[in-house]
């Protein structure tokens, strides 16, 4: 199992994050959470990355139904949704979503499939929509 959904958009950055927030929240996901990895590595500790943002998203329902199995399912939410310059190629932007299939990996709890393969579904869903950017 891959640990997470990628593609690779030819695009600004700034734009590649837009249109991520634009296909999660097309898919019911919100951004709960925007971590700029770039400017905190630097302003904490002085390191020097490429472009590196996190978004935490969240489908409320699905948050619901996998916290109704597992209270402590919490540990691996919300799904993280990583927008990254490729430090390999200046002009690509690689798009990457952890595979919610972990979940089910992670805690052995066979309830939790049905909401693993939605989440699954709608972040494949948007990856996707991305890909032909």
């Amino acid at each position: 199992m891959s640990l997470a959904l990628s593609t690779t958009v030819h695009t600004s950055f700034d734009e590649a994050v837009e249109l991520t927030r634009a296909a999660l929240s097309a898919q019911g996901f919100g951004v709960l959470t925007d971590i700029d990895m770039k400017a905190t590595l630097k302003a904490k500790i002085g390191a020097d990355i490429e472009d590196y943002r996190i978004l935490g998203a969240c489908n409320p329902p699905l948050a619901h139904r996998a916290v109704s199995v597992d209270r402590q399912i919490g540990l691996l939410l919300p799904c993280n949704v990583v927008v990254r310059r490729d430090p390999a190629n200046e002009d690509a932007v690689i798009i990457e979503a952890m595979n919610p299939d972990l979940m089910v990996q992670v805690t052995g709890e066979a309830d939790l499939v049905p909401v693993a393969t939605e989440a699954t579904t709608r972040l494949r869903a948007a990856i996707e929509s991305l890909s032909d950017r």
